[in-house]
């Protein structure tokens, strides 16, 4: 954790393979074979690993990442983003809960394994990728490794190590994701042809375009008047209703889960349209979105200067859900600017994939199912997280497995200051470090 693996452009690409390279001796001293890392043209490096269980038992794929967001202001963090600290049972650092400590616990659980019986009841491989934090795009090359597939084709399934519990304990089953199409959308002087080349003065704004204002008022095209609806010609053309069971999952969901608390936890009193609680919930599994990350232009320091600036960047990502695909939505919104006025505004995607769906009924979600049953809790089906993460690629064609989320314990924080994993638990409901680990080995022996 020490390691800064931010895989985010413009920060340190040698951190990152330095953490892959640790990663993979992490998983070498944890005994699994054949660790290596993979990489292909212009990606950060996976780590790809194997541990055979007794002949004949299946094969499952594990997956995570050891890539991380950026710490984003410090002085919100109470300790040092890359400096793990632990502080009432938690510990507190960029990348506990989303992934790192995924990958301790499994490195653990292997070990254990080795050390107590030779190895895990099921053949295990490992692929711990180097830019889920990036929208993956370099994923489907790396997957498709003539050192991965044939591999990938042994597996049942795909699952990915998730702290799932929440403050009180219980637990979802997640059957899907959806998808994400991240990009930068540019304006500037220069591809406009109007506003200034380089910055100027503020007070030459009386007589110069400002390419601030024009991305600006390309934006406000992208949403309705609500400020929130998507308004993309065609955005919602492919998308998939929820069906009647997904419903059904919602209103148990809705019935079983405290509003209050959720609002108390994200900081936030409304719901959007001030929609109810069940409502709110269904539009979060099953609404497609475009969402500012962050508007960049000009002087953002203290005090002021008085700039006109002649270029201004928005980072945004769009959540997509099933049929929606990143190549046709990233296809919908350059058509849509360019037939509102805004052919100029350049559109650089940077990653992204499709949805993923699994089927309710496969092996690998009947074991999250009966394993969760087996150690005392009451799941909950859940159509899918309103997240995202690069499922797709084992899902569709050619792979075509099922996939999924698993894990007891609790973290925190991802993406935001004072992430945290919490190592040990005052609550019995809820597990720490060690009913985490023990969680998985019980997974693994429901698959076995």
């Amino acid at each position: 954790m020490r390691i800064p693996s931010v895989s985010a452009e413009g920060h340190d690409p040698w951190m990152v393979r330095h953490s892959a390279e640790e990663t993979a001796a992490w998983l070498e001293r944890s005994g699994l074979q054949d660790v290596r890392l993979l990489d292909v043209p212009g990606a950060h490096p996976a780590v790809f690993g194997h541990t055979s269980g007794p002949a004949g038992s299946p094969t499952v794929l594990l997956y995570a990442h050891h890539d991380v967001q950026p710490p984003g202001d410090e002085k919100l963090w109470n300790s040092p983003a890359f400096e793990p600290t632990e502080r009432g049972g938690r510990l507190f650092g960029r990348g506990t809960a989303d992934d790192k400590a995924g990958i301790a616990v499994h490195a653990a659980t292997l070990q254990a394994w080795r050390e107590l019986h030779g190895g895990p009841p099921v053949n295990v491989s490992v692929f711990i990728e180097g830019e889920e934090e990036i929208a993956s795009p370099h994923f489907r090359e790396v997957v498709m490794h003539p050192e991965v597939l044939p591999e990938l084709r042994k597996c049942i399934g795909v699952f990915v190590p998730e702290a799932g519990q929440d403050r009180d304990g219980g637990v979802e089953v997640l059957l899907g994701a959806k998808g994400v199409v991240e990009l930068e959308l540019v304006s500037s002087g220069e591809k406009w042809g109007r506003g200034p080349a380089h910055d100027v003065h503020s007070s030459l704004e009386a007589q110069v375009d400002s390419p601030t204002w024009h991305l600006v008022q390309a934006l406000n095209t992208l949403v309705e008047k609500d400020g929130h609806t998507p308004a993309v010609e065609g955005f919602f053309d492919k998308v998939k209703p929820l069906n009647a069971v997904q419903l059904q999952m919602v209103q148990e969901h809705a019935a079983k889960t405290a509003e209050s608390t959720v609002k108390q936890v994200l900081g936030v009193q409304h719901w959007v349209h001030d929609a109810n609680w069940q409502d709110s919930l269904a539009l979060l599994v099953s609404k497609p979105t475009i969402n500012i990350e962050g508007l960049v232009a000009g002087y953002t320091g203290p005090g002021g200067k008085t700039v006109l600036p002649h270029r201004a960047v928005a980072k945004i990502d769009m959540r997509l859900v099933p049929d929606m695909t990143a190549a046709d939505t990233l296809a919908k919104l350059q058509a849509h600017l360019a037939a509102k006025g805004f052919p100029d505004i350049e559109v650089n995607m940077s990653g992204g994939y499709n949805p993923t769906e699994t089927d309710p009924n496969s092996k690998l979600i009947q074991a999250h199912l009966a394993t969760y049953r087996r150690l005392g809790l009451d799941p909950q089906l859940w159509p899918r997280s309103a997240g995202s993460w690069p499922g797709c690629i084992f899902t569709e064609a050619p792979v075509s497995l099922p996939a999924g989320h698993y894990g007891l314990g609790h973290g925190a924080g991802a993406h935001a200051p004072d992430e945290y994993y919490l190592i040990e638990s005052a609550n019995p409901k809820v597990q720490g470090l060690d009913g985490a680990i023990a969680s998985f080995v019980e997974y693994l022996y429901a698959l076995a």
